[in-house]
């Protein structure tokens, strides 16, 4: 079944667009955080998913050779709905939402998964940070909290990222006027010199 637009939807992806992460080159930072969600959660995929328009495009990525999938069946979507708390899905087969979805009927197999949402300071999720199982499970409540606070990892890695880019912007957008000022300083200092003279 495919997910509903969020009310949000807009304003979510303008929300995306901001962080100019879309179809960027892995990162170790973000692959560390796969890592260890998989770890945790004793599952042999994680993902890192942010939810555009038409896709679920994955940053980071452990046991799922993919880079994105079609946006019509990503679990992702689904946990996008409610952002303030994860997303389980013990037995994909027992879902109504999942149970005839291709990722379950085929590869990857999806059987259990857990989405913990990637939400933005102004309260719009992004996507995920989710791990996938190919046998149905459940989390322990440790589990679930860990998958939590490393998605508020995820969403501090966007932000660093915004950041970093908006003050590169400001700084190229600055080193012409300096250039400038310097030209003029320099234009100014033999008739400042004479008048000093006079």
């Amino acid at each position: 079944m495919k997910a509903p637009l969020p009310a949000d939807e807009r304003a979510r992806l303008d929300a995306l667009g901001r962080y100019d992460i879309l179809d960027t080159d892995a990162e170790g930072a973000y692959d560390d955080i796969t890592q260890i969600a998989s770890y945790i959660a004793q599952t042999p995929i994680a993902l890192i998913s942010l939810v555009d328009g038409a896709r679920q495009w994955f940053k980071s990525s452990v046991g799922l050779p993919v880079r994105e999938t079609s946006r019509d069946f990503a679990f992702c979507a689904h946990a996008l709905l409610d952002s303030d708390q994860p997303l389980v899905v013990p037995d994909t087969l027992n879902d109504e939402r999942f149970f005839d979805n291709p990722l379950v009927t085929g590869a990857p197999d999806i059987r259990f998964y857990a989405g913990a949402p990637l939400v933005t300071s102004d309260r719009h999720a992004l996507g995920t940070l989710c791990v996938i199982d190919r046998t149905p499970r459940e989390l322990s409540a440790e589990q679930l909290r860990a998958l939590t606070a490393l998605s508020r990892q995820v969403v501090a890695l966007l932000e660093l990222r915004r950041m970093s880019t908006e003050l590169k912007r400001a700084s190229d957008e600055r080193e012409p006027h300096c250039c400038q000022l310097e030209d003029s300083k320099r234009q100014l200092e033999a008739p400042n010199a004479r008048l000093h003279e006079i």
